[in-house]
């Protein structure tokens, strides 16, 4: 009409590719040599050609149904339809057309193939986009939707949260002190490793450590075997490591009985007089008092002396003083958060005392959390398969690491005292330590904050299992700091970073970060310094001088790729001076005891003067 063509019909552009369709299962049919006149069965490579090409199994039916298709048109229609296909197979040359222009048909299949690893091509570079806009999306959901809950429960008023929240009503939620007892949201979750461990590329990695476990026992069987002529079996560092195990034990069960007892009952006793007193603050500072002391004296200096009189190996030390600390911190916690509720209760002149249950108070030192609630999001069952292959990774790794200090470290160190401290030896001893450092490193990480608490959580059906997020992907030490072990940071992010700035105000976030660094950085020198015997501020000034640094340097602005292999490098360094140093002035007090040793012989390095001729 008017010169212009009609718009192809549905029945025209359905017939057109049904026709394609049927010269297609013609042209199969006679490659095959199945055609009309042909009895019997195909050939091997005629049985094997529609299953490479999909659609040439479907061309018969399809071109019957062109067949009827054309029938049914109608009789008196003269006007062309030039559908999309047909264009097309006018435009390609004689070469490239379908299946009634080629000789055998094998260009068609090559051409099918070919187009077939393109459009794969093309799905694995949309791919990764793909993953990162999901990824960036439901990160984004997901934050939001922890920030209006924590909105929620921290606002004493039942209005709903607006739908259409902006980004600034959010930061105000997240910059809210919330009450003590919606500090920190627990929720149900898995640990992060217990999820890659289902993606078979993250399980390689982990049988890679588990083949490196087996050549380093096979390569210390065999030495030992050259040596002495015979397998030697022995495990002797770990028996030394971990011995006098009794009075390890004594003094944790003494430890644990006097934290079940002497805090839950000054709390309780305090606060069952607390409403009744004429004085509050006189009989809030005695009660106090009495728990200062019992953290100082009960919990802080008994566990010490008995590491020190008894001279435990270093493991059992560890044992006690990293218990020590722990139940330090769980008592805290526990009158940190229900002083609060008491006085929130005799403000609001209520009948009833919120003192929590002994049991509730036992939970909460069995459960692998610093941080108190009355209650916890719980498991229905308990996994104990689940259970027994934590506690057998936890074994594998105490192993894992008697192998790597007698292949990797005392064979460096044990002869380190011959020679004189100087630069050189200094630079060699740290690179040579990085990777002993960084194995060890990771079987920390694994062996405790997974598997342990992991274990711990199962037994207690303690359903938040976020120890730890993913410190690996950290572009900054803030936030490998932060997600490193988020036990640890949870109780020091609300009971000394937030309770510092409500006591000084939020003008002092500055000094409220460093007392934070200054404790944690006390606390582990404290702990090595009594499980090793010696003081030698390694640690202390690698938290102070370049931790600090870096946590400002490395802030949270830095996103590259780049930022990350900064952060690994320093890492890496950083353990490689730690077991370095540690382990040399271990071994140069054990090679140069000094005599009658006065206070500051403790205090001053030994590897720096001890030089012993072999």
């Amino acid at each position: 009409m008017g010169g212009v063509a009609a718009p192809p019909s549905l029945c025209a552009v359905t017939c057109a590719g049904a026709r394609r369709a049927g010269e297609a299962g013609r042209a199969a049919r006679a490659l095959r040599g199945d055609g009309p006149g042909v009895a019997g069965g195909r050939p091997a490579v005629a049985s094997a050609l529609p299953r490479r090409v999909g659609p040439l199994s479907a061309a018969p039916a399809a071109a019957m149904a062109g067949e009827d298709c054309v029938r049914k048109r109608p009789s008196g229609s003269t006007t062309t339809y030039k559908s999309p296909e047909n264009e097309e197979m006018q435009r390609r040359p004689d070469g490239d057309r379908s299946f009634q222009n080629s000789s055998n048909g094998r260009v068609d299949v090559d051409h099918v193939i070919t187009r077939k690893m393109q459009l794969i091509a093309e799905a694995e570079q949309l791919k990764p986009v793909f993953m990162k806009e999901v990824d960036s999306h439901f990160t984004e959901f997901v934050n939001s939707l922890v920030a209006k809950s924590a909105l929620l429960d921290s606002s004493s008023s039942a209005s709903l949260f607006p739908a259409s929240c902006s980004e600034k009503e959010l930061h105000k939620a997240k910059a809210l002190r919330a009450p003590p007892e919606h500090g920190k949201i627990f929720t149900a979750r898995r640990s992060l490793l217990d999820e890659l461990f289902e993606v078979s590329h993250i399980r390689t990695i982990y049988h890679m450590f588990i083949a490196l476990l087996i050549v380093f026992i096979l390569s210390t069987l065999l030495v030992d075997f050259i040596d002495e002529g015979r397998l030697v079996l022995g495990f002797d560092l770990l028996v030394y490591v971990f011995g006098k195990f009794p009075v390890v034990f004594c003094t944790w069960l003494c430890m644990f009985c006097a934290t079940v007892i002497i805090p839950y009952s000054l709390f309780s006793q305090w606060a069952q007089g607390y409403c009744s007193s004429s004085h509050r603050v006189i009989y809030s500072l005695f009660y106090g008092t009495l728990f200062t002391l019992f953290q100082t004296v009960g919990l802080g200096i008994g566990p010490t002396y008995v590491a020190i009189s008894y001279a435990l190996p270093p493991a059992s030390r560890f044992i006690v003083i990293l218990e020590q600390v722990r139940l330090v911190m769980k008592a805290h916690s526990f009158v940190r958060e229900n002083v609060p509720r008491v006085l929130s209760s005799v403000k609001e002149k209520s009948s009833s005392v919120p003192i929590p249950r002994i049991s509730q108070y036992l939970y909460f030192l069995f459960a692998p959390t610093l941080i108190y609630r009355d209650n916890y999001p719980r498991n229905p069952m308990v996994r104990w398969g689940y259970v027994a292959t934590k506690f057998a990774q936890v074994l594998g790794s105490l192993f894992y690491a008697y192998y790597i200090f007698v292949r990797l470290c005392i064979p460096q160190f044990r002869n380190s005292s011959q020679e004189t401290f100087n630069l050189r030896g200094l630079v060699l001893c740290i690179f040579n330590s990085i990777l002993p450092g960084v194995l060890i490193l990771f079987l920390v990480f694994f062996a405790f904050l997974h598997c342990w608490l992991n274990a711990f959580a199962e037994m207690m059906r303690f359903a938040d299992r976020m120890f730890y997020k993913d410190w690996w992907n950290s572009t900054s030490y803030a936030n490998y700091y932060r997600t490193w072990n988020v036990v640890v940071h949870d109780w020091l992010y609300y009971y000394a970073y937030r309770d510092f700035l409500w006591f000084f105000g939020k003008k002092f976030k500055a000094a409220a970060m460093l007392s934070v660094f200054t404790v944690s950085a006390a606390v582990h020198e404290y702990v090595l310094s009594i499980c090793f015997g010696f003081f030698y501020p390694v640690l202390f000034c690698l938290f102070m001088c370049f931790g600090m640094l870096f946590n400002f340097i490395l802030n949270d602005r830095r996103k590259g790729p780049i930022w990350n292999v900064i952060m690994w490098t320093s890492l890496f360094l950083g353990q490689g001076v730690i077991i370095c140093l540690y382990s040399q002035e271990w071994y140069a007090r054990q090679y140069c005891p000094a005599e009658n040793p006065a206070f500051l012989d403790y205090l001053k390095p030994r590897s720096w003067s001890c030089h012993v001729q072999m």
